[in-house]
């Protein structure tokens, strides 16, 4: 081979090797997951809601919430990443959105990454919802069912007001307009975030302000979150939720408690209060036992305090990295009608599912 034709040849692997390395500059991921399972329950409607009648259902998210997501990053150099998420929940019984009125409702947001940290802008979740991570005894399974998912971390508050820029009247486990740093400093990660209500004339309405640290290493761990969220006229809601957990051998084992308190009018208010108790036990290299109990207390002004005790096991069993066939369990007790007056005060529930990540 000439010298001739080795200089343009060693130009193109020279170009070559550049795209690969711009490529690998900028990255774009597409991930999801599909969950599906067929659920019987007594006591429970298909969309987990007290009734005096049985149900057989095809329900997606029991054990992980189905969703279509795009996840993204720059490099800019010295350290410096552009990131971006967009992700979609997905109702995958019927292949509908999760919410008719947001395309990306779990996740929106856009920003910087450096070795100080991230800082997000965007729709995201509240920094309750992050400590979930570390305490919640179910791992964030079952998330509609799950009492810390719903109401220790607001997801599904049960207040009928809009508390913070959640766009919704059901609950605040994510906000619209916000601004979340999040940085790591060895084993300890600490967490701050604002949601601007954007009111006209009334910067501090239907704001939200929140933060959280949470330690882990390989054999425990814990964290703690505090956030504050106001309506369109002020009234207040605080919340705090924290935990422990801790690996025993081959099990982790975890403990939580959640508290928030609501102003619902100028006299009024609203105290719940959720503790959780469970873990996960390993029963072979591809069976997992997830067994978890949970209590809730509600108080409110000038009404009967109620409540329930929940009851949720998951048997899991793992076909591969990104797939699993899991079997489910629930039993609910509940106190002073809190489901409804009239109905049952006793639910049960029963579903097989699979689940895949991609």
């Amino acid at each position: 081979m000439t010298k001739r034709t080795k200089r343009p040849l060693a130009l193109l692997a020279l170009s070559l090797l550049a795209a690969g390395t711009a490529q690998a500059q900028s990255s774009v991921t597409v991930y999801g997951i599909l969950d599906a399972a067929v659920r019987y329950s007594s006591g429970l409607d298909a969309a987990y809601n007290g009734t005096n009648t049985s149900d057989f259902a095809v329900n997606s998210g029991i054990n992980n919430t189905s969703r279509f997501g795009l996840r993204g990053t720059e490099d800019l150099g010295g350290g410096l990443k552009a990131v971006f998420t967009l992700e979609s929940g997905i109702n995958l019984d019927t292949g509908a959105q999760a919410n008719a009125t947001k395309l990306f409702d779990r996740a929106a947001t856009v920003g910087l990454q450096g070795d100080w940290g991230t800082v997000t802008l965007g729709r995201q979740t509240t920094v309750l919802a992050d400590a979930l991570a570390t305490v919640d005894p179910l791992a964030v399974r079952f998330p509609s069912f799950n009492p810390n998912v719903a109401i220790a971390a607001l997801n599904a508050h049960r207040l009928g007001i809009e508390y913070g820029p959640a766009g919704a009247t059901t609950g605040a486990y994510r906000l619209d307009n916000s601004v979340k740093y999040a940085g790591r400093f060895g084993d300890f990660t600490a967490r701050a975030m604002h949601a601007f209500g954007e009111q006209a004339g009334n910067s501090s309405a239907l704001s939200s302000t929140g933060v959280s640290g949470a330690y882990q290493t390989n054999e425990w761990g814990a964290a703690l979150a505090y956030a504050q969220f106001k309506n369109a006229a002020g009234l207040t809601l605080k919340g705090y939720l924290g935990g422990v957990n801790a690996t025993v051998g081959t099990a982790k084992l975890n403990l939580s408690y959640g508290s928030h308190e609501a102003e619902t009018t100028l006299t009024a208010k609203t105290r719940n209060r959720t503790f959780g108790v469970g873990g996960t036990l390993p029963l072979t290299g591809d069976i997992d036992l997830v067994l978890t109990a949970y209590n809730v207390k509600r108080t409110r002004t000038a009404a009967v305090d109620d409540g329930f005790n929940r009851v949720i096991s998951f048997l899991e069993y793992k076909l591969s990295k990104r797939s699993k066939l899991y079997a489910e369990l629930d039993y609910t007790k509940w106190k002073n009608a809190y489901q409804g007056a009239g109905l049952k005060d006793t639910a049960t529930g029963l579903s097989f599912g699979l689940l895949h990540t991609f």
